[in-house]
């Protein structure tokens, strides 16, 4: 599954695969109990696929991040989202050095950290770009 099936929905804890579209939203399964809901257009989502954190030079997508954390731990488990402020501030310092202090806050790497535990849980690892099918593979 890649990250562009997988939702953070505002307001909902966790995270939810893509399961289908409906006129007014879409359909949404937590990864966490499977248990499925109806989120319409109203709400504020976001696909883990279009989250980049930013750097003093660039932003950095959030694959890429998944990617680094996922080497630092040999695919296991990162630290935990509960971690202290300095504690996850010197992690996060170790996977992305040069991340923008000023706008990447601890509530973000919270985040990270919580969604890159849930997945590596579930058995998403799987952070590599999606390929893009050229015109002459579909031939």
């Amino acid at each position: 599954m890649s990250l562009d099936k997988i939702l953070s929905i505002s307001g909902k804890p966790g995270l939810y695969e893509l399961k289908a579209q409906t006129r007014s939203g879409f359909v949404a399964e937590s990864l966490a109990d499977g248990k499925k809901l109806s989120v319409s257009i109203q709400n504020n989502v976001s696909i883990l696929s279009e989250i980049a954190i930013y750097t003093f030079t660039e932003e950095v997508p959030l694959r890429e991040i998944f990617k680094r954390i996922q080497e630092k731990e040999n695919g296991e488990k990162a630290i935990s989202h509960k971690e202290s402020k300095n504690k996850l501030e010197a992690y996060f310092s170790e996977i992305l050095p040069d991340y923008d202090e000023d706008r990447v806050y601890v509530s973000d790497m919270k985040k990270v950290i919580q969604w890159y535990n849930i997945l590596q849980a579930k058995g998403i690892t799987d952070f590599e770009e999606p390929e893009e099918v050229t015109s002459d593979e579909e031939e």
